[in-house]
């Protein structure tokens, strides 16, 4: 992964477990909500609970973003590339 790479990351609420591995490993990106799943912040630390929204991975947290996605058990962490879309990590990425 190159370090100008640019991430973004999303989370499919409908695959969701709830283990909240991903809260553990970047809480200023990743909150539950008070249906027990999992969701993005933005950088105000919103919670953003619209299907499908992303936001962008902070370089200092690349690492821990890019691991909450290897090792959710409900895979449902999407890291991609934001420039090409393509997976970096979680469903779809090649690890």
């Amino acid at each position: 992964m190159s370090a100008e790479r640019e991430l973004e990351v999303s989370i499919d609420q409908d695959a969701c477990t709830g283990d909240g591995l991903c809260v553990q490993y970047a809480p200023t990106v990743f909150e539950f909500d008070i249906d027990g799943l999992a969701y993005v912040k933005d950088t105000a630390g919103e919670l953003l609970t619209t299907p499908g929204s992303q936001v962008d991975v902070p370089e200092h947290l690349r690492l821990d973003i890019v691991n909450a996605a290897k090792d959710c058990p409900g895979e449902c962490i999407y890291v991609r590339d934001r420039a090409t879309k393509s997976a970096v990590a979680g469903p779809g990425a090649d690890e």
